[in-house]
């Protein structure tokens, strides 16, 4: 798994790509969780190059999320997320806790 983190003037874009499982999703919550601890609470994760992600990747994203919106601060967005994993997003009832985007650029903008 590889993750890139840009930082916008609004928002970061965490891109993640190869697969998030129980190996490796430490990792990738680690990355969420250092944007919030620098104050960002803006975030989009692009998925466009991801092939898997396990549960304990939905429970970084809905831990990050959850703290993203405390207070008010702002939200985690996805973008271009696979439609395998667009499928397990909504069999575990997440679509609805999440916005998501098609366009990066559009994602960004959102903020």
């Amino acid at each position: 798994m590889e993750i890139t983190t840009q930082e916008f003037k609004h928002c970061d874009l965490i891109k993640v790509k190869g697969r998030v499982d129980s190996a490796t999703a430490p990792d990738f919550s680690k990355a969420l969780e250092n944007a919030n601890n620098d104050g960002r609470f803006k975030i989009v994760v692009d998925m466009s190059e991801l092939e898997y992600m396990s549960s304990a990747g939905f429970r970084a994203l809905l831990a990050t999320q959850r703290n993203c919106k405390r207070y008010n601060r702002g939200e985690l967005v996805l973008v271009s997320v696979p439609a395998r994993i667009h499928e397990a997003l909504e069999l575990a009832g997440f679509t609805e806790l999440f916005k998501t985007f098609d366009d990066p650029i559009e994602a960004v903008g959102s903020f």
